[in-house]
């Protein structure tokens, strides 16, 4: 089972976790505020294989998550279709404007188990 953390600049990600869920990964959603600078670090704690960042501007936790640990990262999306890709592209940190959505949640995981297996 893949592990997939979730950190939302306001606190969210609950939306995108039961999605993830419905995918068949576990899903973390790292609680509070500014929780998308934390990112890194719980995908570390977590042993993550994939992690999700959301704010404003769709990249602070992603670029913080990548300089700090190396993660493979993608951010400024604002689509479902543009997290596939960059998925199908090989990275692991996905960072995106404000979008808690269950339907985002789903697709990643189920492109990354297409991609990587379980």
């Amino acid at each position: 089972m893949i592990t997939v953390v979730i950190a939302d600049r306001l606190g969210k990600g609950q939306n995108v976790a039961k999605g993830v869920e419905a995918a068949g990964g576990r899903a973390v959603v790292v609680p509070g505020m500014g929780a998308d600078m934390r990112l890194g670090d719980v995908m570390q704690q977590e042993n993550a294989d994939m992690g999700i960042s959301f704010c404003g501007s769709g990249g602070a936790g992603a670029l913080t998550a990548a300089t700090k640990y190396g993660y493979s990262e993608r951010h400024g999306m604002r689509s479902v279709e543009e997290g596939v890709t960059a998925i199908q592209d090989g990275h692991t940190v996905l960072g995106f404007g404000f979008m808690d959505q269950e339907e985002l949640g789903r697709r990643l995981t189920e492109a990354y188990i297409k991609k990587y297996g379980e």
